[in-house]
C-alpha cells in the first residue's frame, strides 16, 4: 500500500528565447546539459534568468554559453556566483566538433532556444545552429505571420 505521488511537470521551462526564431534561420537543434553551481541551479529554480542575447561558442575544445544571465541568489550571501560568467555546455565530443566545424565554416551561429529542467531534474539548454537573417527574409517572416493571424481570425468568424 504505497501513496501514489504527482507526477513532475516533464520539461519546466526557465527562459526562452523568443526572438531567436525571428533573428535567426533555424538549421537544427540539440539538446546540451549545462555545468552549473549550486546557487545557480536554485536561482534557476526560482526563475528570472535570461537567454535573449546569449550565444554558444567553443574555446579549448569545449563549448561555453556567454552572456546567460542567472540572477544571484540572495539567500547565498558571499558564496553567491558571477551572473554572466560563461558556462561550459556538456555534449559528446564529436558533437561539439560537428557544431564548431559548422560554425567556423559555415558562418552559423550557435543561439540558445529553451533553458529547461528535464524529467529527471537536470538543466538543459535547447542549442540552434542557425544562419542570421537579412532585413528582406525578416520583413517576410512577419508578413506571413501576420496572414497566417488574419486568415486565423477569418476561419474562426465563419464558423
Amino acid at each position: 500500500m504505497s501513496a501514489s505521488r504527482a507526477a513532475a511537470p516533464t520539461n519546466r521551462l526557465v527562459a526562452d528565447n523568443r526572438k531567436a526564431r525571428f533573428n535567426y534561420e533555424i538549421i537544427d537543434t540539440v539538446e546540451a546539459g549545462i555545468e552549473l553551481q549550486g546557487t545557480e541551479v536554485k536561482s534557476l529554480r526560482a526563475g528570472k534568468s535570461n537567454i535573449a542575447d546569449s550565444y554558444a561558442a567553443e574555446y579549448a575544445g569545449d563549448l561555453y554559453l556567454y552572456n546567460a544571465y542567472i540572477p544571484e541568489y540572495l539567500q547565498a550571501n558571499r558564496f553567491n556566483h558571477e551572473t554572466r560568467r560563461p558556462r561550459r555546455l556538456l555534449l559528446h565530443r564529436r558533437e561539439i566538433y560537428k557544431l564548431a566545424a559548422a560554425v567556423q565554416r559555415e558562418g552559423m551561429t550557435l543561439v540558445p532556444l529553451k533553458l529547461y529542467f528535464n524529467e529527471k531534474g537536470r538543466a538543459k539548454v535547447e542549442l540552434a545552429l542557425g544562419r542570421g537573417k537579412k532585413l528582406h527574409d525578416k520583413r517576410e517572416t512577419e508578413k506571413e505571420r501576420s496572414w497566417n493571424r488574419e486568415k486565423a481570425r477569418l476561419l474562426r468568424d465563419r464558423g
